[in-house]
């Protein structure tokens, strides 16, 4: 136990009630600090509750290697934090919060509940146990005097706070609050903001194809980006996705939009194949086996055990079959058409949707002028900054609310010194 006695008790405002900044006013608090929490939601959480689809991939159970393998920009700057705060620190901490966790494909971490909101209740019962006030107003400023921080400003009143952690978020979810007044923090204290774009968020396709398949969502496909000019392969992945009115989304389709860093010059094309468990030759046979079972039928009407509804139609154009033809009838060659149309959904790629659209920002304030074993910025004397607001982005996977976790122990700790 720390004794509280060794130094004054720090006052310290914490803006931004998400998964960042509630972890930090909890482990500001748990240095003996006065933690207030400025949140202009209603709730606390709000954007943490609708992550992984109300289930809430809390982190990735892998090594501190194989984690900053998903981290795409600015990695070097997470070691200190991560080796301060783990992903098993932040399996821990939630289990003795009385969370139950469970790992599932992947290393993704989820609450055995599958709720979000039960992490939300956790870090919102721990902030009231170590007696962190939480305030519901709008943070317009902070004060900052001679490069030091004096306080936080909402409206016409001033907070006086020796210390203030920036967790604002992005501006991924707007909905949610991340409206991106954390930059507007970072700017005038005379901080850098990279530029921001959307990461981990739907692609727009060109042409009918994706409208005519709204809704249907897929599960165990493959899916791989190809540039048109060189045939290259750029990613390539297996799982679930979804068509939209405007294009693909999902989890496989997130994945991807990280690791393209512009698709609007339409030189990227999606390559879907709906069998992937099965060759060609093993799907020839399932083909067979069904022409043969509907002999006697139209050729549209052969390929309901085969393909889902909503895909029928679209696969039995990109065959180029009469879909009229009766089954019977079609050739050997015809068949290898239907396979390759099977084998090979191809979907040009238009770009990505809105920023408010996309689970994270990429981008946001430069780490080099935050110091990485504090948090603080090198700038300003008592600002820190944690979560999306800092330079910082992950791949799907728990990996960037573990970031979230791990820079706001570290700030939250460091603030309260």
């Amino acid at each position: 136990m720390t004794d509280l006695n060794l130094y004054e008790q720090k006052k310290v405002a914490v803006i931004g009630g998400g998964a960042a900044g509630m972890m930090a006013a909890i482990h500001a608090a748990y240095m003996g600090a006065e933690v207030t929490l400025f949140e202009k939601n209603d709730r606390l959480g709000k954007k943490l509750r609708i992550t992984g689809k109300g289930r809430c991939n809390v982190t990735n159970d892998s090594s501190t290697e194989e984690f900053l393998q998903n981290v795409p920009t600015n990695p070097r700057f997470l070691y200190a934090a991560l080796n301060r705060f783990s992903t098993s620190d932040t399996m821990d901490f939630f289990e003795g919060c009385g969370v139950p966790l469970k790992v599932e494909r992947g290393k993704r971490v989820f609450p055995q509940s599958d709720k979000a909101s039960d992490i939300v209740k956790a870090l919102a019962c721990r902030m009231s146990e170590c007696d962190v006030k939480v305030v519901t107003d709008k943070i317009t400023d902070i004060d900052i005097v001679d490069g030091e921080v004096r306080g936080v400003v909402a409206g016409d009143k001033k907070y006086l706070a020796d210390a203030v952690i920036v967790c604002t978020g992005g501006r991924s979810y707007s909905m949610t609050g991340s409206d991106g007044d954390g930059y507007k923090f970072a700017r005038r204290a005379g901080h850098t903001v990279t530029e921001l774009k959307p990461s981990l968020v739907p692609i727009v396709c060109e042409g009918k194809l994706c409208p005519r398949m709204q809704g249907l969502s897929l599960k165990n496909v493959s899916m791989k980006i190809v540039r048109r000019d060189s045939g290259k392969t750029v990613y390539e992945d297996f799982g679930e996705m979804m068509f939209t009115h405007f294009g693909i989304t999902g989890p496989m389709v997130l994945s991807a939009s990280a690791h393209l860093p512009d698709i609007s010059d339409r030189i990227y094309e999606a390559h879907i194949d709906l069998k992937p468990a099965l060759d060609e030759a093993a799907l020839d046979a399932r083909i067979r086996s069904d022409f043969q079972k509907y002999n006697n039928k139209d050729f549209i009407n052969s390929l309901g055990d085969l393909l889902p509804l909503k895909a029928i139609e679209p696969i039995v154009e990109m065959s180029g079959i009469d879909p009229r033809k009766k089954v019977n009838s079609i050739t050997r060659e015809e068949r290898r058409a239907l396979l390759g149309a099977i084998k090979c959904v191809k979907l040009s790629l238009m770009g990505f949707r809105p920023i408010e659209e996309a689970i994270i920002t990429k981008g946001g304030v430069a780490v080099n002028e935050v110091s990485p074993k504090t948090m603080e910025s090198k700038l300003v004397r008592g600002l820190y900054f944690a979560g999306e607001v800092l330079d910082l982005d992950a791949y799907t996977g728990g990996f960037n609310l573990q970031i979230a976790f791990s820079t706001a122990v570290v700030a939250g700790e460091n603030a309260a010194q």
